[in-house]
């Protein structure tokens, strides 16, 4: 589900505070005020998008920590991901086509691994992962290139039964939102910018673009009420 006069288009979006207020109408528009729901943002991007979602609805919010499984020679494009638990998904395909040998794949993926755990530490220390059982789960990005790091998250959330799974970004790549409805854990996908292009990148939807730190991740998880 996508916004028909958003779609094809670049630089919608001033920056991630913005977008994530326009992906909280649409939402609102689909799901209403969602009872015994919860907004779980992947960051560090997805948060102020999060945030603005979980603020709109009157929901909670939390963390979803997943990473995609970088390309040595390549940091912005990726061939998996890794979620918070430890749990691996690649893009075999991707991996055979460009042929990145055992080694440099468990190299890959035990970096992403620290990463990932690291994150997990400074972002929720000892705070236990929230009760996720049939319960309505908003899982917010601030985009999807590939839609792997979003599938990560689905497949791992859905060992915690949750009752309905809705995949929630501001932009999106064609092929990222096929790959996550062609998935039986996600009951639904809202995308407001959808786009079909050759080479995809998410900052191409927005005026205003930088990667955030964790301090800022924690600021807004802190200032959420």
């Amino acid at each position: 589900m996508d916004e028909p006069s958003l779609r094809g288009r670049f630089y919608v979006f001033r920056d991630r505070l913005d977008a994530g207020g326009k992906l909280a109408l649409k939402l609102e528009k689909v799901l209403g005020k969602p009872l015994n729901s919860l907004v779980l943002a992947v960051p560090a991007g997805g948060v102020p998008v999060g945030f603005m979602v979980a603020r709109r609805l009157g929901l909670p919010l939390d963390v979803l920590v997943v990473r995609k499984v970088q390309f040595p020679w390549d940091s912005e494009a990726g061939f998996g991901a890794v979620a918070w638990d430890g749990t691996v998904i690649l893009n075999r395909v991707l991996v055979e086509s460009l042929g990145l040998t055992e080694k440099q794949v468990e190299d890959c993926v035990n970096l992403t691994k620290q990463k990932v755990f690291e994150r997990v530490r400074r972002l929720r220390g000892e705070k236990p992962f929230p009760n996720l059982k049939d319960k309505i789960i908003i899982v917010v990005d601030d985009g999807l290139a590939t839609g792997y790091t979003m599938l990560t998250a689905v497949k791992v959330l859905a060992k915690h039964n949750p009752k309905k799974v809705v995949v929630a970004t501001p932009t999106a790549s064609f092929e990222a939102v096929k790959l996550l409805v062609s998935e039986s854990r996600v009951n639904m996908v809202v995308c407001l910018n959808l786009r079909k292009t050759p080479i995809f990148a998410v900052a191409d939807a927005y005026k205003k673009w930088y990667d955030l730190t964790d301090e800022e991740v924690l600021s807004y998880l802190k200032s959420f009420g």
